[in-house]
């Protein structure tokens, strides 16, 4: 038998932030998965890769205020219509916001606010794909996965607040 790659192999790395503690997950390809955890729970077993590494790395610099563009490779797992969402929130740069609304009136669908929020919602890959920029049509601090008082430390972060 050859040794063949395991797409399926998942690498991990974490850092530490003011708001908790950060997981971040790839495959032999590219992040699929970053994810806030409370400053207790434990770290996910560390077994990183250069993707990881590359991950971390630009992470910290996103939370020291140096890096406000991430280029890194994603793979977020949802259906077309989350991907089409998470691929929207991309143009949402550093230091803005977007409603909804206007996330849907990019993708053609004005009348789909509530399905973007629930694929923004999902988004696997926190920071980096940045949902924390979604707001509500008002400007309030709408929902994030992460809670609230971390969407408005990242906000604060990038000053879009």
């Amino acid at each position: 038998m050859g040794s063949q790659l395991n797409e399926t192999q998942l690498y991990a790395s974490a850092i530490n932030t003011p708001v908790g503690n950060l997981n971040i997950y790839a495959n032999q390809r590219a992040i699929v998965k970053v994810v806030f955890e409370e400053h207790d729970k434990q770290k996910p077993n560390i077994n990183e890769n250069a993707i990881t590494q590359e991950a971390s790395k630009q992470l910290l610099e996103y939370i020291a205020q140096t890096r406000q563009q991430f280029d890194l490779p994603l793979d977020p797992e949802g259906t077309q219509f989350q991907q089409s969402v998470w691929q929207q929130l991309l143009n949402v740069g550093y230091g803005k916001t977007a409603s909804y609304l206007d996330v849907a009136s990019a993708l053609n669908k004005p009348k789909a606010c509530r399905a973007v929020g629930a694929a923004n919602g999902k988004n696997p890959i926190a920071i980096i794909i940045p949902c924390h920029r979604i707001i509500g049509a008002n400007g309030s601090l709408t929902g994030y996965a992460g809670g609230l008082s971390r969407k408005t430390f990242l906000l604060s972060l990038e000053q879009a607040i």
